[in-house]
């Protein structure tokens, strides 16, 4: 009996070790739900007029509403819509009254023609957003084609002589059959942490179960 004592306490020490992962990763779950659920709230919320210095950390996905005219140039970022396929999101100029900023008009697909720009005022609401889309392995632009690969704000504010402010159309004065909003919204926020419960709880259970028999298959059988 005394030779059960050393798997037992391995096994259930092990059983602990993966429950108490499962319940830190549901504790995480929660965590995350309550952050996702205040970007929610912050994104629909009232529009207002862009900050005269809008900061990437106070201002990340304020509602704003901006009037002014687009500018000719345009940037192509490269993109992809489920049920679509590939396309660009189209970044134009915008000038306001007193200032030029970035806006992100929306996707279009990589056959599409770019619509025309209106002499007319246009008027946008959306998020002022900063995307985290750049790392070391983004290839630079590709300038002869206008083709980029992610949104580099600071980039792109140099290209186009704006602001580095950028603010992302969930709505627009204009209508196009070609041009389709992809507003700022929490689905592209990583949540893994109930498929990381899971997981542990999955080995716990695999874990009882290894215990299990390998005390049932050493435990010392009765002479009859």
């Amino acid at each position: 009996m005394n030779r059960l004592i050393p798997p037992l306490i391995f096994g259930l020490a092990g059983i602990a070790v993966l429950v108490s992962l499962a319940i830190w990763q549901f504790q995480r779950l929660h965590w995350k739900n309550t952050i996702l659920a205040d970007i929610d709230a912050r994104i629909l919320a009232e529009a207002v007029a862009v900050p005269a210095q809008p900061d990437p950390v106070r201002d990340r996905y304020l509602p704003v509403v901006v009037s002014g005219r687009l500018g000719a140039p345009f940037l192509r970022v490269l993109a992809s819509r489920k049920k679509i396929g590939a396309g660009y999101r189209l970044i134009s100029p915008l000038q306001l009254a007193d200032r030029i900023i970035l806006v992100d008009r929306g996707f279009i697909k990589l056959a599409d023609a770019v619509p025309a720009v209106t002499d007319q005022p246009v008027t946008f609401t959306g998020n002022l957003h900063w995307p985290d889309e750049v790392d070391g392995y983004t290839p630079e632009p590709d300038y002869n084609k206008n083709i980029w690969f992610a949104r580099d704000v600071p980039a792109m504010a140099a290209a186009l002589s704006t602001e580095p402010i950028l603010v992302v159309a969930r709505t627009s004065s204009i209508a196009s059959s070609q041009l389709s909003p992809m507003p700022v919204d929490s689905k592209g926020i990583a949540n893994n942490h109930l498929q990381y419960a899971l997981t542990w709880i999955s080995l716990a259970v695999i874990w009882l179960c290894m215990t299990f028999f390998y005390i049932i298959r050493t435990k010392p059988k009765t002479e009859s």
